[in-house]
């Protein structure tokens, strides 16, 4: 490490905020400096990026390896040597007992695109398992599916950040920017300023939906029936782009039958949302010259997300607010290598450059550059779900890198138990997590600044992470743990620990893809602040703005799909007579693994909570502090209840990073959309109740 301030990013989410890291005499040996002559946050940074340092301490993450060594048995501090030959031979006996596919492998979205990369081949060239995917299944996916399905392709923002503020009107469903994103919330104020006009959707009145000049509440599940009734109304009022409708799209007339079933009285009574709200919503878009639609998790972590997306993009279609300067439909990405975690290979059905693992020519290519039979590579596996409640059955061995599912998965406590049911499990991680703490073997690894490697934004951005300090003594990177298992599974070759080695071969493998990396290079990165892919070439520039000549589909024309409004997988009744949603606080991130051993994050936000509206907690003779205990048909959760007009009286919220009795995925419902896999995180039945009071401990005895 040098005396000067390295040029990095912060290692959260999807915004990938430009920061330096400068050298310290104390532990943990770097401090936060700002960097503002990085364009997309401009040197803004909020508390989890200033406080990310900490968790480089010693004091609170893995330094050494940990080993089971009996059943039952404690973990205990290991060598390097016999930690990576414990995870081989673990591995390698139950492909020899069970064939290849008994053995997963579960990657992360905070992954670098080299590790996400090095994790797919190794999966499928060195295992040969097809069981292979990652929790960015749970961030994006439907998005991604209903980007594939209209577009042709998928990038979470077909323009850059910096179009926002520029535009007409944007709509924002399912987004608190300002607590998922804080520094990227001065995009929607200068909108603003500028004479632009912001409408959210989101069923809670958040610090965002505070900034809005409409905020639309619909109940929880919703959001398809609300997208559908703006379309109607679009087409009623005659404010349908025929011109653009003509030109540049295909299936129109399905898509407007399948809208006008959803007349805006129908969507009154499903939603809640008043008419008159509705007709302003489409009056203020549709008078604005320009005008974006971006979603986030509110209406893709459903059931139907990928449908309730297509709608928002059929919407976006019809008014003629796509493939043009300042006007598109994008998708606000949460974890921060979720774009290119996907793009390269640790999803189930793809391979590196967004290609499509049922593709011959793909894995021709992809072969080719890995040197490989393509009828060796494995077909597609299981969506990350479905993996991980396979564990213990069909597949008896993990591998799990950069993921906290304990934590993070819907139905936890029985996810829990599958991963206790293995036949053998070894986790990476730079903390001891939940789920590390299951393991047979934990390996430590470095984290994002004592390692140099790509990750890709949620604009398409590819930028670069330097290595700022050296990691401990006992901690070796993601890519070093590859490269030794491999070889001690007999493959010498083709797993290098050298991020921009690892990069070259992903360039070459990803070119002429979908998501075409071939002219992008570290040197490149460093030059530009970054490079928007697709970049076919190393003199081709890039390209910020997708669709601006042609959509990315064979005819060059946008899809129109006909969806249809249907209810979540699990409606209240009776017995569960409540709506439970979830999401993210400001100082906690995913789940929590990291955040919750930052003291300042902590002090900010200690623990879970239950908000629900006063009007339920009248009925429910509860006050502002007490234990609230949430139940659904999967499980129980218990927190303190926080009192708030600020939500609907028909839906509780609980933030999901926190484990132990608090844990809200103990209630969220694994129902899979059919298309994308994606759970249905943010809506499900549950009953609130007072939590029996905790009994004293017995004082003890002398």
């Amino acid at each position: 490490m040098t005396d000067a301030a390295v040029p990095t990013h912060c290692p959260y989410c999807a915004l990938q905020c430009g920061m330096s890291l400068r050298p310290t005499a104390d532990d943990p040996g770097v401090e936060v400096v700002e960097r503002p002559d990085f364009p997309v946050n401009r040197g803004a940074l909020c508390g989890k990026g200033l406080t990310a340092p900490a968790v480089l301490s010693s004091r609170v993450r893995l330094t050494e390896p940990l080993v089971r060594r009996s059943a039952g048995g404690a973990l205990e501090p290991a060598g390097w040597d016999e930690a990576l030959a414990a995870v081989a031979a673990g591995l390698a006996r139950t492909r020899a007992d069970h064939g290849p596919d008994a053995v997963g492998v579960f990657g992360g979205g905070g992954l670098t695109n080299e590790k996400a990369y090095t994790l797919g081949k190794f999966a499928r060239v060195v295992l040969g398992t097809s069981q292979i995917d990652y929790n960015g299944r749970f961030c994006m996916s439907s998005a991604a599916a209903a980007h594939q399905r209209a577009f042709g392709l998928d990038r979470g923002l077909p323009f850059p950040l910096a179009d926002i503020p520029r535009t007409g009107c944007v709509i924002l469903v399912g987004s608190n920017l300002a607590e998922t994103m804080p520094p990227a919330l001065r995009y929607l104020t200068e909108l603003r300023e500028n004479g632009g006009t912001l409408i959210v959707v989101d069923p809670r009145r958040t610090r965002t939906a505070e900034q809005a000049d409409l905020h639309l509440a619909p109940r929880p599940g919703t959001d398809l029936a609300l997208a559908l009734g703006l379309l109607h109304l679009v087409v009623a009022q005659g404010r349908t782009d025929e011109a653009f409708v003509r030109e540049r799209t295909t299936g129109w007339p399905e898509a407007r039958a399948a809208a006008m079933a959803h007349w805006p009285e129908h969507v009154e009574r499903v939603t809640g949302v008043p008419v008159p709200q509705l007709r302003e919503a489409v009056r203020m878009f549709c008078d604005a010259p320009t005008g974006m639609v971006l979603t986030a998790r509110g209406p893709e972590q459903q059931s139907k997300g990928t449908d309730t997306v297509g709608a928002w993009i059929n919407f976006c279609l019809a008014t003629g607010r796509a493939g043009r300067p300042l006007s598109g439909y994008g998708c606000l990405t949460g974890q921060g290598n979720g774009q290119g975690g996907r793009e390269h290979g640790q999803k189930a059905d793809q391979l590196p450059g967004y290609r499509k693992l049922t593709d011959p020519a793909a894995r021709e290519h992809v072969a080719r550059v890995w040197g490989v039979d393509p009828d060796e590579l494995p077909g597609p596996g299981r969506s990350a779900y479905e993996l991980l409640d396979a564990l213990g059955g069909d597949v008896k061995a993990l591998l799990l890198m950069g993921s906290n599912p304990v934590v993070s998965a819907p139905r936890a406590a029985h996810i829990e138990g599958r991963l206790r049911s293995l036949d053998f499990l070894a986790v990476a991680d730079v903390v001891l997590s939940e789920t590390a703490a299951l393991a047979d073997v934990v390996l430590p690894v470095a984290q994002w600044a004592e390692e140099t490697g790509t990750t890709t934004s949620l604009e398409g951005r590819v930028l670069l992470r330097r290595r700022a300090l050296s990691p401990p003594a006992g901690v070796r990177s993601d890519l070093h743990v590859l490269h030794g298992l491999a070889e001690l599974l007999g493959h010498e070759k083709g797993f290098p620990a050298d991020p921009e080695e690892v990069f070259e071969e992903l360039r070459r493998a990803s070119e002429g893809g979908p998501a075409d990396y071939s002219g992008i290079t570290y040197r490149r990165i460093a030059a530009e602040d970054g490079v928007f892919w697709p970049c076919p070439g190393e003199s081709h520039p890039g390209t910020p703005r997708l669709f601006l000549d042609r959509f990315a589909t064979e005819d060059g024309r946008a899809r129109f799909v006909p969806v249809v409004h249907r209810p979540a997988a699990e409606e209240t009744d009776a017995e569960y007579p409540v709506l439970l949603t979830t999401g993210r606080v400001v100082s906690q991130y995913q789940s929590g693994a990291q955040t919750r051993r930052v003291d300042e994050l902590n002090a900010a936000a200690p623990g879970p909570f239950v908000e629900l509206h006063p009007r339920l907690a009248e009925r429910l003779g509860v006050a502002e502090g007490d234990r609230l205990a949430v139940v659904s048909r999967r499980g129980r959760a218990v927190a303190p209840a926080r009192i708030t007009t600020a939500i609907r009286a028909d839906t509780v919220f609980m933030p999901f990073h926190w484990p132990g009795e608090g844990r809200a995925n103990n209630l969220t419902n694994p129902a899979l959309d059919p298309t994308s896999r994606m759970p249905e995180f943010k809506v499900c039945a549950v009953r609130v109740e007072p939590a029996e009071p905790v009994q004293p401990a017995e004082p003890a005895s002398d």
